[in-house]
């Protein structure tokens, strides 16, 4: 299904999102639909991507898309075709993935959601646009984003992205709060590694008010173990409270996320992205791993020459052996594996 809404003087910028009638893109498609992501002078063309099943749904959410009546919303394409979902795409967002149940081993889960990622990895190389952004926030983000773009090489690997930028915010909450400060007081604040309960958000580097959060919150026992583990578990935390996923700031985030590669990054700030690891800080390459990241006129970079105590670098080697881990879960799922 497709309609056609307002003519522009700008072309519209097609934007692809799949799990389109989840919870999070609930919350997500209306905000990118009102400007956010691109701008508010930027036509976008919504494709929508779901399972047969649930094309009802996306049906529902297509028709309150419509009532809102966004200026800058040029048109909707509702689909259960990967070649049609992704064809001309220039902004991906692949948001749907199969959850970890109870009793589900995250190898079983791997290899379930390299099912979804793969096809989708290919989709990308065969129909997106030559310019494609990729943002990955189906979890286990790192490694589904690993599957997708090893199964399309003819894609550059820094095109694609999984989202660590909601643990970022989440840090950066919490530790306004411990300063008493507001969160845009917080910068510099980097997620480590995987978007899982091995992730270490960075508190060494990062600043408060200019200064280092070390010096702003005096409490080296509370940043070295509450402020850790609260942003490592905030999403079981959040649906032991609400009963259901972080849905509104897993969106956020992902908006977030995509303004931050298309957006120089301001002053000498930087931001939280899985990018393809080239050997930076002793990752292994390859891995879709948690940087300090840092955008020019020119593209992206990782932030380096940043130095780890000891306390930093255990926590390092911990999430990247999970990672490590996860890849070899899925080396089935990897060409040439």
């Amino acid at each position: 299904m497709s309609d056609t809404r307002n003519d522009t003087t700008k072309s519209p910028v097609r934007v692809t999102v799949t799990g389109a009638a989840g919870q999070i893109c609930y919350s997500l498609l209306f905000r990118i639909a009102s400007g956010a992501l691109l701008g508010g002078d930027q036509p976008v063309a919504l494709r929508l991507l779901e399972i047969e099943p649930a094309m009802k749904a996306l049906e529902g959410v297509v028709m309150e898309l419509d009532d809102c009546a966004f200026p800058m919303l040029a048109s909707i394409d509702a689909t259960s075709d990967l070649a049609t979902a992704f064809d001309g795409t220039s902004v991906a967002m692949l948001v749907g993935s199969v959850p970890r149940k109870a009793g589900m081993e995250r190898k079983d889960l791997l290899g379930i959601n390299g099912g979804i990622f793969k096809p989708q990895g290919r989709a990308v190389a065969d129909h997106a646009a030559s310019d494609v952004r990729v943002l990955v926030v189906g979890n286990p983000c790192n490694t589904n984003c690993l599957i997708a773009r090893s199964n399309a090489p003819e894609v550059p690997a820094d095109r694609w992205f999984a989202m660590t930028r909601l643990d970022e915010n989440r840090a950066k909450s919490q530790l306004a709060h411990r300063a008493g400060v507001p969160v845009s007081s917080v910068t510099n604040l980097a997620i480590w590694g995987n978007h899982s309960s091995t992730q270490f958000p960075d508190f060494a580097h990062a600043r408060i008010s200019g200064a280092p959060a070390v010096d702003a919150i005096a409490d080296r026992a509370w940043l070295e173990g509450e402020f850790i583990t609260t942003v490592q578990k905030r999403g079981a935390a959040v649906i032991e409270a609400r009963g259901l996923s972080s849905a509104a700031s897993a969106a956020a985030a992902a908006v977030d996320s995509i303004v931050s590669v298309r957006t120089p990054t301001a002053g000498d700030d930087w931001t939280s992205l899985a990018v393809v690891s080239r050997g930076e800080y002793g990752v292994p390459e390859g891995l879709q791993f948690g940087f300090p990241v840092r955008t020019t006129a020119d593209g992206w970079e990782i932030v380096e020459g940043l130095e780890h105590d000891e306390f930093a670098a255990a926590r390092i080697r911990t999430t990247t052996d999970e990672l490590l881990g996860e890849r070899a879960d899925v080396a089935e799922l990897l060409p040439g594996a």
